[in-house]
């Protein structure tokens, strides 16, 4: 079976974006153009930003109906990313906290994209 090992978000300006997630994920990207940015991370996954204006077919659907996702070993490490991204001035949408699936917080990137960190539970 085949797994998913590519996620696009479309955004208003790739260039400002890839700047955003350079940042955010201390990683280049591969690929970097007015209309395309594409990261290739450690574990093999592809993060690309593509121009929501220039993506085909046209792109209808508003940012915030899903999320990216990153998975941390302990809590510490959430709250410690979570003080660095409030700090950097991401927008809050939930602060650290306890979940049913564990300990957790969510944030936007500048296209209103949702950005969870979160430790499974029982991870101390």
């Amino acid at each position: 079976m085949t797994h998913p090992d590519f996620i696009i978000l479309f955004v208003d300006n790739p260039t400002a974006s890839a700047a955003f997630y350079r940042d955010l994920l201390g990683a280049e990207p591969v690929e970097n153009s007015p209309t395309f940015a594409l990261f290739v991370l450690s574990t093999g996954m592809k993060l690309g930003l593509w121009s929501r204006h220039t993506a085909l077919p046209t792109v209808t659907g508003q940012t915030g109906g899903a999320e990216v996702c990153f998975r941390l070993e302990n809590a510490t490490d959430v709250d410690r990313i979570y003080a660095d991204w409030a700090k950097r001035g991401l927008r809050v949408l939930q602060t650290p906290a306890e979940m049913d699936f564990g300990y957790t917080f969510a944030v936007t990137d500048p296209d209103g994209h949702r950005l969870r960190v979160y430790a499974m539970s029982g991870a101390a």
